[in-house]
This record gives structure tokens, C-alpha cells and sequence, in this order.
């Protein structure tokens, strides 16, 4: 790999082909910036997709998965400023992923060597951090280049809501036992999963509003029992308790796909939890999420759609029919746009880690959800 040639005064640059080799090998290619500060004028020039918090100087903080960031310029390089010793990063130059930044810390991460033309340049959060924010200060033109307009948003916009399948944990690791590999967070993407691979087929903005190892009412095995989702999902930043994202004006998601009941049912209940029966869970998970449901319905009005999704459990069949009956109740309430789907397939090899959705059921089942978005009179 080349050696990073040093940009003066603000960090280290890298040329296309060792940018692009770097990708390959999964390894850091930024170089630590002495001075990080935000790239000037940078509100106005990239446009977030996801949840984040902007901060006068015009960065932003965000925690969960699949965040991105899009801009547009003129030149032959581009530099993406970031805050973050936790996440990994794609970086997508006109529609390609030209790199991956692992961890980057406080850098400036160049991208040089590229045609003079017009470029779009994507900056996309893999994984999840519920204990850390990241923080992003814009981006950067190679000296002779100039930053352009942000991108105009999408008109279409869709959400989801769920844990670990949700989030694309594991997803693309091909092996189930990842302690070798790299970990968890090496071998995820969540602009793999199968929200955001549905949602670039739409053409639609969307979050992933997803936690790993939560539930609406019970999480995997019964664990963190003074807390569930629904603890976090009001949030920006997922690490500061009491924190509340302020829906902006310009976010009206047409679909909600919900996910969330996998850890609720996918464990046996142990001693000493709040349900002595399967069927007490239960009762509390549908109360639960009608709750929520009230809750999603409110926020974004009559028109959402709200898609109550669920998969097969090994273990027992609550989980398909808990939903199913949430969703015929919320019918006999007069609510025509609450829609049940379920979703299995006999190629889904759950080849991520701990057994979790590769990157191939990650496209089956955008595959499935596509299929059943299509049978919704959406009318976009």
C-alpha cells in the first residue's frame, strides 16, 4: 500500500488505489487530524439520512446504525471529517464503495486521484454504537475543487424499527463463530440489511431505528430487565438518558416496518422474571405493542403505513401469532393501515454471526418485503 502523503496543517491524504486496496483489506486508511474542526459552511452542504443532533457549528452527533451522510463536488478528491473511535464506515464515491474506515478516530480521510467532474460522495455508519455518539463535521474538497449543494432529499421515506436483525449484526461475516474474524462490529453493515437494500431499490430516504438484544417488553434471555426498546426509541443519542430527537418537519415516513419480539420469544423465561407463563409474556408483549403502536400512529398520522413484522422462532410459534392478532385487533379498531408480515424462506442460511442473517437473507428477505410493500396501495 502507498504511504499517506501529509496535507499541511489539517491531516494525511491517501491516493484511489491505496484508499481502494485499504477497502479491500478491511484496514484504516485515515490519517489523525492534530486540529478536527468542522469543514467550513457545513450545514448547508451534505444531507443526513437517519437520526442525528446538529450542533451550531454545523456537525452532528448520531448512534444508531445505517446513518449516512450524501454530498456533492467538483475535483479530483474529497475529505470526510470525522469524530469517531468506535464506528466503522463505508465511503462511496458515485455509487461504489471506494473504502472502509475502521475506527477512524479524529481524522481528515482523504480521497484523491479521481476524474475532474462532478462527483457524489456517500458516507454511510455500518454499526451500531448505543454507548458512544459519532460525530461527523462534513466534507472536504481537494485543493482546486470546490464542495457543491447538498443533495435534495428524497421524497419517498420509510423507517425501521427492530433489534439485531434490524441492525445487520453479523450480517456480513460468513461464518457464524465471528471470535476469529474480527468481532461483531468488523463483520456488520447495516447498509446491507435488508431495510436499506429495499430502501435504495424505493429510492427512499429511511432510518434504522434498531437495538440489538431489545425487545418491546423482554430482551434476549431476560437480560437488562429495567429496560426494552421502547426505553430508546424516542432518542437521538442512544448513551444520554432523557435525550429526545425532535422529529424535524421534513420526516414523514409513508412505511414503518417494525420488528421487534425475536428476543422477547426466542429464549425460554428464567426464574425470577416478571413472566411465570409463556402466556402472561405474552399478554404483556400485545398490550405493549399496541402501546407503541399508538405511539407510531400518533406521531406520524393515518397515512403511515404501519407494518407489524415477524419471522420463525425454532423454539415456538408466539411470536407469528402474537402479531397476527395485533394486527387483526388494531383492524377491528377501524385502522385499515396496520399490515402483518411474515417472513421465512427456505434459502436463508443465517450465516452471520451467532447465527444471525447474512448478507444473502438479508436480500431474501428484502426480496419478501418488497414483494409485500408492493401489495399496499402506497401510492408514493
Amino acid at each position: 500500500m502507498q504511504t499517506p502523503r501529509p496535507l499541511p496543517g489539517t491531516s494525511g491524504r491517501v491516493s484511489r488505489r491505496a484508499f481502494v486496496a485499504g477497502a479491500a483489506a478491511s484496514v484504516v486508511t485515515a490519517v489523525a487530524s492534530p486540529t478536527w474542526a468542522a469543514a467550513d459552511d457545513a450545514r448547508a452542504r451534505f444531507h443526513s439520512v437517519g437520526r442525528v443532533r446538529r450542533a451550531a457549528d454545523g456537525t452532528v452527533q448520531y448512534s444508531w446504525p445505517g446513518v449516512c451522510f450524501e454530498g456533492r463536488f467538483r475535483g479530483t478528491g474529497v475529505g470526510i471529517v470525522l469524530d469517531d473511535a468506535d464506528n466503522d464506515y463505508d465511503v462511496q464515491i458515485d455509487g461504489t464503495t471506494a473504502a472502509t474506515l475502521v475506527t477512524p478516530g479524529r481524522t481528515v480521510s482523504w480521497l484523491d486521484g479521481l476524474p475532474d467532474t462532478e462527483h457524489r460522495v456517500r458516507l454511510v455508519k455500518r454499526t451500531e454504537s448505543p454507548w458512544t455518539a459519532g460525530r461527523f463535521g462534513g466534507f472536504v474538497a481537494a485543493p482546486g475543487g470546490v464542495i457543491l449543494a447538498r443533495p435534495r432529499a428524497r421524497s419517498r421515506q420509510i423507517e425501521f424499527i427492530g433489534d439485531s436483525f434490524t441492525a445487520g449484526y453479523g450480517n456480513v461475516s460468513g461464518t457464524r463463530d465471528c471470535s476469529s474474524n474480527g468481532g461483531v462490529n468488523r463483520n456488520s453493515n447495516a447498509d446491507l440489511t435488508f431495510g436499506a437494500l429495499t430502501a435504495r431499490k424505493l429510492d427512499a430516504d429511511f432510518q434504522i431505528n434498531a437495538f440489538s438484544g431489545l425487545g418491546m417488553v423482554r430482551n434476549y434471555n431476560g437480560t437488562n430487565a429495567g429496560a426494552d426498546f421502547r426505553t430508546y426509541y424516542d432518542r437521538a443519542l442512544l448513551h444520554i438518558e432523557g435525550d429526545v430527537w425532535r422529529k424535524p418537519d421534513s420526516w414523514h415516513p409513508r412505511v414503518v416496518v417494525i420488528g421487534l419480539g425475536i428476543n422477547d420469544f426466542s429464549t425460554p423465561l428464567n426464574p425470577g422474571e416478571r413472566w411465570t407463563t409463556e402466556g402472561a409474556l405474552v399478554a404483556a408483549y400485545e398490550s405493549a405493542y399496541h402501546g407503541f403502536l399508538d405511539k407510531l400512529r400518533a406521531r406520524y398520522g393515518p397515512r403511515t403505513f404501519l407494518v407489524v413484522a415477524a419471522t420463525r422462532l425454532g423454539n415456538t410459534t408466539a411470536f407469528a401469532e402474537a402479531t397476527r392478532r395485533i394486527v387483526e385487533e388494531r383492524s377491528r379498531r377501524g385502522d385499515d393501515r396496520v399490515s402483518h408480515w411474515y417472513y421465512d424462506d427456505p434459502g436463508l442460511d443465517f450465516l452471520g454471526c451467532d447465527w444471525h442473517p447474512s448478507v444473502n437473507d438479508h436480500r431474501i428477505v428484502s426480496g419478501l418485503l418488497d414483494e409485500f410493500l408492493a401489495g399496499l396501495p402506497l401510492r408514493w
